[in-house]
């Protein structure tokens, strides 16, 4: 190499993370938790308000699996399926069904399945058998199924998520940190240490704001859950700026009551959820606006 060309090429090694980064690319999903609009007028809205496509769970009928995939089509939507145990079924029947189940929906060939898995009364070898069902399908179909940090779940702590990496290096996880804030009662940040051990097993984000007392504060914008807001924020950013994966997928899932407060003896919400879900997308993207 020429002495002049040599300084060149170390530069363009230097700048290489960040031609990287720049190319990364966020693919937003919206929710149909709680949604009470007609299939087509919900999709339309996902479109018009900029989302790249929706999460939701398998349809039970086959009319509804037709007006599904025809509304993808129609307003060129992706979709990430959710997936998950049964926890009423014993455990022999609740892996049977959820291989079924795990192989219907990849037939979608969806962008990805995200799972609620297992049972927080399982042990963690039971909870391990439906792991290893995923990642076998997963590899067979070519798409990835990740598992949820969920309450109720084999992850329903961070602990119990860093103990089930440990025992599976290759599992992938959803982080849905406002049901770790709740269930630690505390405000997890992106220096807490067992938090840091997970990041790289992240693939996919359900954002929404939880915080000590509650898997989701009453409106994201409101001043007096700044802080909550901003750890969350740097948490997510943390993970998808060292993720591995050129195209990171974010689910916005603030839901509706009882998650959304209500007003005592009216039933009411007292912020719209809709709006906390655009809210926290737009917030997401500031983040990465100058890349």
């Amino acid at each position: 190499m020429r002495p002049i060309l040599k300084p060149l090429f170390l530069l363009g090694l230097l700048l290489l993370p960040l031609t990287i980064l720049a190319q990364k690319q966020l693919l937003f999903f919206q929710t149909d938790w709680g949604n009470q609009l007609s299939l087509d007028e919900f999709l339309q809205k996902v479109k018009k308000d900029g989302y790249d496509g929706i999460e939701v769970w398998m349809p039970g009928s086959n009319d509804a699996k037709e007006n599904l995939k025809s509304g993808l089509q129609k307003y060129d939507l992706k979709v990430i399926f959710l997936h998950g145990t049964n926890r009423g079924l014993p455990f022999k029947e609740a892996l049977k069904s959820y291989e079924k189940g795990l192989k219907e929906v990849l037939s979608w060939n969806p962008v990805k399945v995200n799972n609620h898995t297992g049972n927080d009364f399982w042990s963690e070898d039971e909870n391990l058998e439906f792991i290893k069902i995923a990642d076998r399908l997963s590899k067979e179909s070519g798409i990835a199924v990740i598992h949820e940090t969920h309450r109720g779940r084999f992850s329903n702590t961070l602990p119990a998520a860093v103990s089930m990496l440990e025992r599976f290096p290759d599992i992938k996880y959803t982080l849905d940190i406002s049901h770790w804030m709740v269930v630690h009662e505390r405000l997890l940040t992106k220096e807490d240490q067992n938090l840091q051990r997970i990041f790289p097993a992240v693939q996919h984000i359900h954002a929404r704001i939880g915080f000590a007392e509650g898997p989701q504060v009453n409106n994201p914008a409101a001043p007096e859950w700044k802080n909550e807001l901003e750890a969350h924020l740097d948490i997510w950013e943390e993970i998808i700026r060292n993720s591995k994966e050129e195209v990171f997928t974010i689910t916005t899932e603030f839901g509706p009551p009882p998650y959304l407060p209500t007003i005592p003896f009216t039933d009411k919400p007292i912020a719209d959820q809709w709006e906390a879900n655009v809210y926290i997308k737009k917030a997401i993207k500031e983040r990465f606006q100058n890349d």
